[in-house]
């Protein structure tokens, strides 16, 4: 067994992140590190699995082995809780200046146990270009000791400064076939419906996983995918809309909601809250501040969250209109959203290819609009007039 088993499709990047950590455990015993680098750029599309490919990674260079999948070093660093790891997820659309530079302090610091002060960063695409200034400055000048994995969708969304210290790792899609395995042997899938799932999440592991073993997500990719098909005039194209609006703020609000109860349940349990003795009184009133920031940060992880609620819904349409295309143009691909069939050939003989692609450009126009912070259900209303008048 080894760390990164669970590394779905990607056999092309393994091996070389296994050397890498042989390099890196040869360079501390006094040997020679020469594959190895102190930062390291994992990009790849959604669902691809980068940050997991980072966090195996990671284990494989704090693990004696190389990533042997059993000991404690790997299950902590997997589990999120190694002391030498430091895991960055922004919670917001954005990372900070300040939280930046704390971020460097921290990873400057020797390993208090551990082989390396690693810092894996997802999402690093998100730091505003103050941050991205703050971090070049750690990545040029790292400390001995410290390794940075970033991670992101393309190379491109970082600095060029950045990207061009970091070593590539490029991840792909999976195929249908590895994902429709990752189900059936890890959790256990019938092989049917998790082939229907892989072909629906176009190779994204997790959302495959939640299609394949959450009748909810299934029911509600389900009723998004049926919209094309029911816009026959104005009204139904404001409807639509709507529904599409609600039916993103419902799984954004299911996705958040047990978490911020836990986490402001934790944070009042940390300041003594229920319990009794001197002092408790006084640390229950100091938790106001604690719980205000908390709730800013949940704020903003609420809003980054429905965005990417949004964005999946509206990839759901690109995914029907790229199989209407498909149809009209009589190409031998496999379609992701094949459980409609029957939309989609009414869909594809009412309609031509080129109308078919200007409803595609109305949809990425609506994402844009959403990202420039136009509110989602105007952006959304914009979006089905368009499909209607192809």
């Amino acid at each position: 067994m080894s760390v990164f088993d669970d590394l779905v499709g990607q056999d092309t990047v393994i091996e070389p992140l296994r050397a890498a950590a042989r390099a890196a455990a040869d360079g501390l015993a006094g040997g020679s590190s020469g594959g190895m680098t102190h930062a390291w750029l994992f990009t790849g599309p959604p669902g691809s699995g980068r940050a997991e490919a980072a966090r195996a990674f990671a284990a494989a260079l704090q693990c004696a082995d190389g990533g042997c999948g059993h000991c404690d070093a790997c299950h902590q660093v997997l589990a999120g809780t190694h002391a030498d790891v430091l895991y960055v997820r922004p919670s917001g659309l954005s990372f900070g200046v300040d939280r930046t530079r704390d971020l460097v302090l921290r990873a400057a610091s020797r390993p208090t146990g551990g082989r390396y002060r690693i810092v894996l960063f997802e999402d690093a695409d998100r730091a505003t270009e103050a941050a991205s200034n703050a971090l070049l400055k750690a990545v040029e000048e790292p400390s001995p000791r410290t390794v940075w994995l970033l991670c992101t969708p393309t190379a491109e969304d970082l600095l060029v400064t950045i990207r061009s210290r970091c070593r590539l790792v490029t991840l792909r899609t999976p195929p249908t076939a590895a994902v429709v395995d990752a189900l059936v042997r890890r959790d256990g899938v019938d092989p049917d419906a998790a082939a229907e799932a892989a072909r629906a999440a176009a190779g994204q592991v997790e959302r495959a996983r939640r299609l394949a073993t959450d009748p909810e997500a299934r029911e509600r990719r389900s009723e998004v995918l049926s919209i094309p098909a029911r816009l026959d005039g104005i009204g139904a194209c404001v409807a639509a809309a709507a529904r599409l609006y609600e039916l993103a703020e419902a799984e954004s609000k299911a996705t958040t909601g047990a978490l911020d109860e836990q986490e402001r349940s934790d944070l009042k349990a940390a300041f003594g809250e229920g319990s009794t003795g001197k002092g408790v009184a006084k640390a229950v009133r100091g938790a106001a501040g604690a719980l205000k920031d908390l709730e800013e940060r949940q704020k903003r992880r609420a809003t980054r969250i429905k965005r990417d609620t949004y964005d999946v819904a509206l990839l759901d349409l690109v995914a029907f209109y790229r199989d209407v295309l498909a149809i009209q143009l009589g190409a031998g691909v496999e379609l992701s959203t094949a459980a409609h069939r029957a939309d989609l050939d009414r869909v594809a003989r009412a309609s031509t290819p080129r109308a078919t692609l200007r409803r595609i450009d109305a949809i990425m126009e609506c994402r844009a609009r959403i990202a420039a912070n136009v509110h989602p259900q105007i952006a959304m209303e914009a979006m089905t007039s368009a499909l209607l008048l192809g």
